[in-house]
């Protein structure tokens, strides 16, 4: 389907960890997408398990390896799952001080949500930090909403216009989508929209018109706590359409935080099969098994318990925690 755009997941929720991190290669450029990796802090009543852990060392390790590769790195919105701090945190993002961000921005012409504009309170303070940080790595910042760049002679990069990050007027701001095209051929890389819920983001998705998009789905394990039911299935419906309108749909993130989440999209997958479309995951389309290590830590604790030396260093305090690695 794509043969000059080149996909690689680096992580994911089918990978065990909260991320939508991408490098796509085409003959011009390389491009790291959202390089940022995470894990939940508690997930029922629990925190991460040690595998968890060390899927986000592994991949971690990854995402810097990328990062060498790559002369671009794109940060749709400000949340620690898709850029990477600079502060020392081994309990949620598995970050040394200073020195992991640096791995990833050094040199890099970094292309990012406008910091200023179409930006919530919290994300505007992580903007702000990641500039007088990480940041500074770089060889360029530039606000990228509503632009595009060309490079070499065939690939242009476009970012859309600020999209809501889920329903219209979320609480949680706002986040950019990226296209890139190659020779003819279009990916798209769509984090964040949960569904999406907004229809003009699914809007912006049908105009763009990619071979493969690369999209967050709709939060279900959130469903009557702290997202409507309504907006879920508005996130649902409108995932079926863009099934229906994009050859190889590749779901992710939020929608597998839910352990029963194959069972509540079946519908996705009917859309796309009736018209010879194709959805999966991450995991799938990097020929892997899905590794859906949060949805399912409430089994990992069951099946593997850790150590007693594990179990000491988590009744440790927050400093404590972020600042000493768990004994794995």
């Amino acid at each position: 389907m794509l043969h000059k755009i080149k996909l690689t997941p680096l992580a994911a929720e089918s990978f065990g960890v909260r991320s939508m991190c991408t490098l796509v290669e085409t003959p011009d450029v390389r491009v790291l997408l959202d390089a940022g990796v995470s894990l939940c802090p508690n997930r029922f009543g629990l925190p991460p398990h040690p595998i968890e852990y060390k899927t986000i060392a592994a991949l971690r390790e990854t995402i810097a390896a990328a990062a060498e590769k790559a002369e671009v790195v794109t940060i749709s919105h400000y949340h620690f799952d898709h850029h990477t701090p600079s502060y020392e945190d081994w309990i949620v993002n598995w970050t040394e001080a200073n020195e992991t961000a640096r791995q990833i921005y050094r040199e890099k012409t970094v292309l990012m949500k406008n910091p200023k504009e179409k930006i919530n309170t919290s994300q505007r303070q992580r903007a702000w930090l990641f500039q007088k940080t990480g940041g500074k790595n770089a060889k360029k910042l530039e606000a990228a909403d509503g632009k595009a760049f060309k490079f070499g002679k065939e690939t242009l990069l476009s970012f859309s216009e600020p999209v809501f990050h889920g329903p219209e007027n979320s609480m949680l701001g706002w986040t950019i989508m990226t296209l890139i095209e190659c020779e003819g051929e279009r990916f798209m890389f769509a984090p964040d929209v949960q569904g999406p819920m907004s229809t003009r983001t699914l809007e912006l998705v049908k105009t763009a018109k990619p071979q493969a998009i690369m999209i967050g789905g709709p939060p279900l394990y959130l469903s009557s706590f702290k997202v409507d039911e309504a907006q879920l299935q508005t996130g649902l419906t409108n995932l079926a359409a863009v099934a229906e309108t994009v050859p190889l749909t590749i779901l992710e993130h939020h929608t597998l935080r839910d352990s029963e989440w194959r069972d509540k999209t079946k519908q996705i997958y009917a859309a796309a099969q009736k018209i010879g479309h194709s959805v999966m995951t991450a995991a799938e389309f990097a020929g892997r098994e899905n590794a859906l290590l949060e949805a399912n830590r409430q089994q990992l604790y069951r099946r593997n318990p850790p150590s007693d030396d594990f179990r000491k260093w988590m009744h440790n305090g927050l400093n404590a925690k972020c600042t000493a690695k768990p004994p794995l």
